[in-house]
């Protein structure tokens, strides 16, 4: 418990380094994946966005992972994810499986309650 509020200015480096240079391989592979990745968001694509915060944390709190190893898993997530939306688009029944329609809850002021 000593080392709760510091443990060594090494430490503070290295995270400052990691986590800068994750962040802008994060904004560059983002970029060149295109505004698919970003826009229209889907229930899929929000999950791939969750997890690639969740990867870009454990690249900058985790010393065990590599700055390296954290860009190669952020780059398979959004190289996966523009897969399967090249596939979905070319394909309806591809598109439904990982897609669902969505649903009226709420219109003219008033709530659908059997949705």
């Amino acid at each position: 418990m000593e080392n709760i509020f510091f443990s060594n200015w090494e430490s503070i480096g290295q995270t400052f380094l990691v986590g800068v240079l994750a962040y802008f391989s994060l904004i560059l592979m983002l970029r060149i994946s295109g505004k698919r990745t970003l826009s229209q968001m889907k229930e899929f694509d929000f999950i791939v966005t969750v997890a690639l915060g969740s990867t870009l944390a454990s690249v900058l709190l985790t010393k065990e992972i590599s700055l390296m190893d954290g860009v190669i898993a952020m780059g398979v997530m959004i190289g996966l994810q523009y897969i399967l939306a090249y596939v979905s688009v070319r394909s309806k029944t591809f598109s439904k499986l990982i897609s669902s329609e969505p649903t009226l809850i709420f219109y003219k002021g008033n709530f659908l309650w059997r949705h």
